[in-house]
């Protein structure tokens, strides 16, 4: 028995006897074929499953190999199976898993292990020691290919001159820590949450507020504007993403229309709506993605693969693009194909926590900013990172990322209440941006990439323009 991964992004083949190394490999697990000892459909994965199963998911878990999941379980499980004729008693819950293999195995179990070299008592740790064995022999290879820098591959490319951006608006009505803010498509519209439980609408241009939503729940941690700017979406410790539409009538009661589209087991860290206003991606505390379909809530995809909270996501720009990065406590970046559901790339470069990612403009390459106090760059391409944005004056964590519209600037939010601006390409910072009175938590660039807005702890949102010197 085995589980095969599809060529592509680098991944590794996980075979039950051990994982051998497949380079290059890119996609999904294909399972052979499914469990014959009595894990029947209707098990809803909550049934006996063949020891195999066990083994196979540790491997999984310690490569980061996404595989599909049993029968829609939401702790997915790989569909893998022995050719055995036996009966395998092990009982597999929704996430723990047994440490040891089931003593009461068939004949034919038996002799399918002597052939794959496995033993009774082998347990799941030493199958994720051997996982993160063969992690670190990839990684080996990936270091191999690092031999320049982009900031020694653009040394001939002329530097960027100093320049200030000039607060031009500042947006006061928040009683709270302001945690997430996202701009309208049309370039004038800001949406942002906050600690003190409200979501607000803002005109940028007048500072005027143009609608207002409290909700149930305090520290309302995620929200995003949908591409018609005809609705908005947030969500935070209540643990479900809501979908407000937005009209003319600012007396209209906006929570009557309220529409709960995602429910997670944890916080809602992020969202964001795909290409259209009828579905939505979010990220939660429960270490999980998911695709929701907007008007009937239902569950698309859901993206497994973190092993801790995840923080952050941020869609590929193309219009037809159906990939997007997410990023978490478990201090690793992933690439996912929102069509299958798998993780194609993984990047754990970072020491500290992935606190946000931001696609480059082209969609070949993203951004993400740690507690490490570092911002990062990944070609896709390459798979591999490319620069370090840091310096050793900053020791408070990045918070928040965004690049440019032209994709030569990286803007970068820090907990020192400043952001720092770096020249993407020459990897050297050229200009600090001051003004706000404490961390500043969140910050976008507008879409014509004339200004960007930020937001902070300090209450209040700031936004700028550019001026050169």
């Amino acid at each position: 028995m085995k589980l095969q991964i599809f060529p592509g992004a680098p991944y590794l083949r996980a075979r039950s006897a051990g994982l051998t190394q497949f380079l290059p490999g890119r996609g999904v697990a294909s399972p052979e074929s499914r469990c014959q000892h009595g894990a029947g459909r209707g098990a809803r994965g909550w049934a006996s499953r063949c020891w195999l199963h066990t083994a196979a998911r540790a491997a999984s878990l310690a490569l980061n190999v996404s595989v599909q999941g049993g029968w829609g379980e939401p702790s997915a499980v790989p569909r893998l199976s022995c050719s055995g004729g036996g009966s395998c008693g092990s009982i597999l819950g929704s996430r723990a898993l047994k440490p040891l293999l089931p003593a009461s195995l068939s004949a034919s179990c038996r002799a399918k292990m002597a052939t794959e070299g496995l033993h009774e008592n082998e347990t799941l740790a030493s199958l994720k020691s051997e996982a993160e064995s063969l992690k670190g022999r990839l990684e080996e290879e990936r270091a191999k290919l690092h031999d320049v820098e982009l900031h020694q591959v653009a040394e001939r490319v002329e530097a960027l001159g100093q320049f200030v951006m000039k607060t031009r608006r500042t947006l006061k009505g928040h009683g709270n820590k302001v945690l997430c803010m996202d701009w309208c498509k049309d370039k004038r519209r800001i949406v942002s949450s906050s600690q003190d439980g409200k979501v607000i609408v803002w005109d940028s241009f007048t500072t005027n507020k143009e609608h207002a939503v409290t909700m149930p729940c305090t520290w309302v941690m995620a929200c995003a504007y949908a591409p018609s700017g005809c609705a908005i979406a947030c969500g935070g410790l209540d643990n479900k993403c809501s979908v407000y539409p937005l009209t003319f009538d600012k007396n209209e009661n906006m929570a009557a229309k309220k529409k709960s589209v995602a429910m997670h087991t944890n916080y809602l860290s992020a969202c964001s709506f795909t290409n259209s206003d009828m579905q939505i991606l979010t990220a939660s505390g429960d270490g999980t993605c998911a695709l929701w379909d907007v008007e009937s809530g239902q569950l698309l995809q859901s993206f497994h693969g973190h092993g801790a909270d995840v923080l952050c996501l941020d869609l590929a720009p193309s219009e037809t693009g159906n990939t997007f990065v997410s990023g978490g406590c478990d201090k690793k970046a992933m690439v996912w194909d929102m069509r299958s559901g798998q993780c194609i790339q993984s990047f754990e470069t970072h020491e500290s926590d992935i606190n946000s990612v931001r696609y480059y403009p082209s969609g070949d390459a993203f951004a993400s900013g740690s507690d490490d106090a570092t911002c990062r760059l990944y070609d896709l391409r390459a798979d591999r990172e490319v620069a370090i944005y840091s310096k050793e004056s900053i020791i408070f964590g990045a918070s928040s990322v965004d690049f440019s519209l032209s994709g030569r600037l990286l803007f970068g939010g820090y907990n020192d209440y400043t952001i720092n601006v770096w020249d993407v390409l020459k990897g050297s910072r050229v200009s600090i941006l001051f003004g706000h009175e404490n961390r500043v938590s969140t910050l976008r660039v507008s879409p014509d990439g004339t200004a960007f807005c930020s937001g902070s702890w300090d209450h209040t949102l700031r936004v700028r323009d550019f001026c050169f010197q």
